[in-house]
């Protein structure tokens, strides 16, 4: 749900889409693969249920919103909402999930900005770019291959780094700029799922690759948007 839709926005109105919200669809009940798919600019999709694997493959502008159904009971945050390889490849856009994902969460994410209640195994794995906030538990070898963008993990336990694959990236506190970010998205997250989900903003670790530090600091590329790199020099 969401490609050909998509495919014809940007048939239409080209890569840029439609204004924000201009298209808004609500769903109810379990989704399938791929919800959300190559999402264009301008589209809004909220679900009230559950979803399977892929959700927002390539997204590419629009805005997801999964949250459990209004009658639920259970706690949002001990259950899960989504299946595995969620964000894969997306672009541009933003994603919030009220509940738990399972394993390679942004997996090659190179823009999208995301947030969630807690990933599975595998976390923002060969990410090159966006903005990632995780509101609960990882699973292991968090951001591996991690080349680029920047993931928010709150670690109100203290244990994440032992979870987070340090090869290429290194855990670095939130400067002031980080903190404005990551309210930003949590805020957003509460308004679009209806999370009730405390946020201690002082508990949170940034997931920082070298490479991309190393490229701010010669001035190679800058940070903008929504995680995208831009080029100072060719």
């Amino acid at each position: 749900m969401g490609g050909i839709l998509s495919h014809l926005v940007t048939k239409e109105h080209g890569a840029a889409g439609l204004p924000p919200g201009s298209i808004r669809l609500t769903f109810r009940g379990s989704a399938g693969q791929s919800f959300g798919a190559w999402l264009a600019p301008g589209i809004e999709l909220t679900l009230y249920g559950d979803a399977n694997d892929y959700v927002g493959k390539g997204l590419s502008g629009g805005v997801l919103a999964l949250r459990p159904p209004e009658a639920a009971v259970f706690r949002a945050e001990e259950n899960v909402i989504a299946g595995n390889t969620i964000l894969y490849g997306a672009t541009s856009g933003r994603a919030f999930f009220r509940g738990l994902v399972g394993e390679r969460f942004a997996v090659r994410n190179s823009g999208a900005s995301a947030v969630v209640e807690g990933v599975g195994d595998h976390g923002c794995e060969y990410m090159t770019g966006g903005v990632v906030v995780v509101l609960g538990p990882t699973g292991r070898n968090f951001a591996a291959g991690m080349s680029g963008g920047i993931a928010y993990v709150l670690d109100e336990d203290g244990r994440f780094a032992e979870r987070c694959n340090h090869e290429q990236v290194g855990l670095e506190e939130l400067d002031a700029d980080d903190l404005l970010v990551v309210q930003a998205l949590v805020e957003e997250h509460r308004e679009r799922t209806g999370s009730t989900l405390a946020a201690d903003f002082d508990a949170f670790v940034k997931v920082m690759p070298h490479e991309y530090r190393a490229a701010l600091e010669s001035g190679v590329v800058s940070a903008g948007g929504e995680g995208f790199y831009t080029r100072e020099t060719e």
